[in-house]
């Protein structure tokens, strides 16, 4: 991915990274992002010299057809580790051993603590299972990155890139040691979330809502159904008065 993709990348998007030397030349580390396009897993192992391992959705090598098949062949071809989320606890227990092992290899890790990308370009409330559980299991650092403009190169349900620049922020890592051994205390994995994700925030610049971005997803979609059930109401309640003027002149 490096020498094709990642080189063609740089040459034709041109990021521009910060804090390039936070990321440690050798050892393991946790790097969590912010989440706002596709392209994101993309960029930031494009822009590093280490390979960087993400999780991904099983869909993503499952899909039917000439696009399934060739995003499998690209997810398998870097790396990346499929998540089944079915099931009771969804994409939880799998991602943090997927995480765990990673880290036990002596490499890097990546992960959206969001879970999903953000519907509007605004940062959303991590969840505390996976960054959190696999930083204190491993005692990893936690290194905070923030994807600037992806979102405007790619929005969800654009296959095309837009032609700009996208930027990419990595802080200083964070040490979670004090609360080794504690991943099975919810506030501390709270904590812990919440202080990444205030990182995120900080390099960012974005507005962070206190919701989750699946919650956040679940009332876009209500009120587009909303919105599009009181359109056809209204549609259906002219093409009645219309029906009834007409009935009138005759």
């Amino acid at each position: 991915m490096k020498f094709s993709i990642g080189g063609s990348l740089k040459l034709a998007f041109r990021p521009w990274v910060e804090g390039l030397e936070n990321i440690p030349a050798e050892g393991p580390a946790i790097l969590a992002s912010n989440h706002l396009s596709f392209s994101d897993s993309f960029f930031l192992p494009a822009v590093l010299d280490r390979k960087v391992t993400f999780i991904a959705k099983a869909e993503y090598f499952t899909s039917p057809g000439v696009k399934g098949k060739l995003t499998a062949a690209f997810f398998k071809g870097v790396g990346q580790l499929p998540v089944d989320r079915s099931g009771a606890r969804g994409a939880g227990e799998a991602a943090i051993k997927s995480g765990i092992d990673v880290i036990e290899r002596g490499e890097l890790f990546g992960i959206y603590p969001e879970g999903t990308r953000s519907p509007d370009g605004r940062l959303y409330r991590g969840k505390p299972g996976g960054l959190a559980r696999v930083a204190l299991a491993t005692g990893a650092p936690v290194i905070p990155v923030a994807m600037i403009d992806t979102e405007k190169i790619q929005p969800p349900g654009k296959v095309v890139p837009k032609l700009m620049r996208p930027g990419i922020r990595i802080g200083k890592p964070l040490d979670f040691s004090r609360y080794h051994g504690m991943d099975g205390d919810r506030f501390i994995l709270r904590s812990v979330t919440d202080e990444v994700m205030y990182e995120i925030m900080k390099l960012s610049g974005q507005e962070y809502v206190d919701i989750y971005a699946t919650a956040a997803k679940r009332q876009i979609a209500d009120a587009e159904k909303a919105a599009a059930k009181a359109e056809k109401a209204e549609k259906a309640e002219k093409a009645e008065k219309a029906e009834k003027a007409d009935g009138k002149a005759e």
